[in-house]
């Protein structure tokens, strides 16, 4: 079946269409949404809320980009609706009251893609990489992690080529600082 196919199936409700588009695209936004949040119950609520969406709303996709960007989009703005969410809560009123950063920030984050033996050195990349401005934390997971080329992240992001070389750079720069804190902070403890 042809994309033009696939995605009018889609549009006229046909459940085996959008049974297929979940099993097709599932791991790719679990993963997306869990390097992202780094919480694995938010990461398959996140999962859920995408589908939804794309169940809702595909009658609005207007294929000027493939379907998979369309869906990381999807992916990626769920993930920093639900960011911005818990930031917010995280300075509420009881912010003053309470220590929410053990709330928040989960040390010791392990992605359930890592093999065992690169535990321990993804563990201090994704301490490193929750640490950089949104933007680049995004786009240095859908390049490194996700493994997406310049223009489909610059699809996915309303972004030009350029802003996400820009990014991806900074993050890098942004990383090698961090990691190099981090492993000193973990050589003194």
């Amino acid at each position: 079946m042809s994309i033009n196919n696939f995605i009018s199936e889609l549009r006229s409700g046909n459940q085996q269409a959008f049974k297929k588009l979940v099993e097709t695209y599932r791991q790719k936004v679990f993963n997306t949404a869990i390097s992202l949040v780094q919480d694995h119950a938010l990461a398959e609520d996140i999962s859920q809320e995408v589908f939804v969406t794309i169940y809702r709303s595909v009658s609005s996709f207007n294929e000027r980009s493939s379907l998979a960007t369309w869906i990381y989009r999807i992916t990626v703005n769920k993930c920093l609706d639900h960011l911005r969410a818990k930031k917010r809560q995280k300075f509420g009123l009881f912010s003053q009251f309470f220590n929410t950063d053990a709330i928040y920030n989960k040390p010791g984050f392990e992605h359930p893609g890592i093999k065992l033996e690169n535990r321990e050195n993804a563990r201090f990349l994704f301490e490193a990489i929750n640490l950089l401005p949104y933007n680049q934390k995004t786009v240095f997971i859908l390049a490194h992690i996700e493994e997406l080329s310049q223009k489909e992240i610059a699809e996915i992001m309303n972004l030009s080529i350029k802003a996400v070389e820009s990014l991806l750079q900074r993050a890098k720069a942004n990383l090698r600082k961090k990691l190099s804190s981090i492993y000193d902070r973990r050589k003194i403890n």
